[in-house]
C-alpha cells in the first residue's frame, strides 16, 4: 500500500482552497517500491488466488461445496451415458422394426407400377390411368364380387 505524505501548508484545513499544496503527495522512493511490489503479485495465477480464497471459508462449507461439484460432474456425466444407451437402443430398434415394413410398401408401389406400364404396353394409355382392370384394388386386393361385375 503507499505510504502517503501529508504536507502542512499552513493553511487552515477550512479553507476551500484548491491547490496543489492543500492535496497528499507520495515521494518517488515510493512509488518505485509500490511498482516492485505489483510485479511480485504477478506470478500469481488466477487458479493460485482462487484456492487461496477458499482459506476464508470454514471447512463444512469447503467439504459442501466440494461435494455438490463432484456430484455434480458424475450426476451429469450419467445422465450423458444413460441418454447415449437410451438413444442407441431406440434407433436400433427402430431400423430392426420400421425398415421391413418400408422395404415391403417400396416392393409392393414397384410392383403396382410395373402392372400399371405393362397395362398401359397391352391396353393402351388410358387403360392404364382407368386402373379399374382385372378386377384388383391399387393395392393388389381382388375386388369384392359386387364391385367386379360393374
Amino acid at each position: 500500500m503507499p505510504v502517503i505524505e501529508e504536507i502542512d501548508s499552513g493553511i487552515d484545513a477550512n479553507s476551500s482552497s484548491n491547490s496543489r499544496e492543500d492535496s497528499p503527495t507520495i515521494k518517488k522512493n515510493n512509488m518505485a517500491n509500490m511498482i516492485e511490489d505489483d510485479l511480485d503479485d504477478i506470478d500469481e495465477t488466477l487458479s493460485e488466488r482462487l484456492w487461496a480464497l477458499t482459506e476464508m471459508f470454514p471447512e463444512p462449507v469447503r467439504k459442501l461445496t466440494s461435494n455438490l461439484v463432484h456430484g455434480s460432474v458424475s450426476g451429469i456425466k450419467n445422465f450423458y451415458r444413460l441418454g447415449r444407451s437410451t438413444m442407441w437402443v431406440f434407433f436400433t430398434s427402430s431400423a430392426i422394426l420400421v425398415a421391413p415394413v418400408l422395404f415391403e410398401m417400396e416392393r409392393m408401389q414397384l410392383e403396382e407400377a410395373q402392372r400399371q406400364q405393362q397395362r398401359q404396353i397391352l391396353l393402351g394409355p388410358s387403360a392404364a390411368v382407368s386402373g379399374g382392370g382385372g378386377g384388383m384394388h391399387s393395392l393388389g386386393m381382388p375386388m369384392p364380387p359386387h364391385m367386379a361385375h360393374r
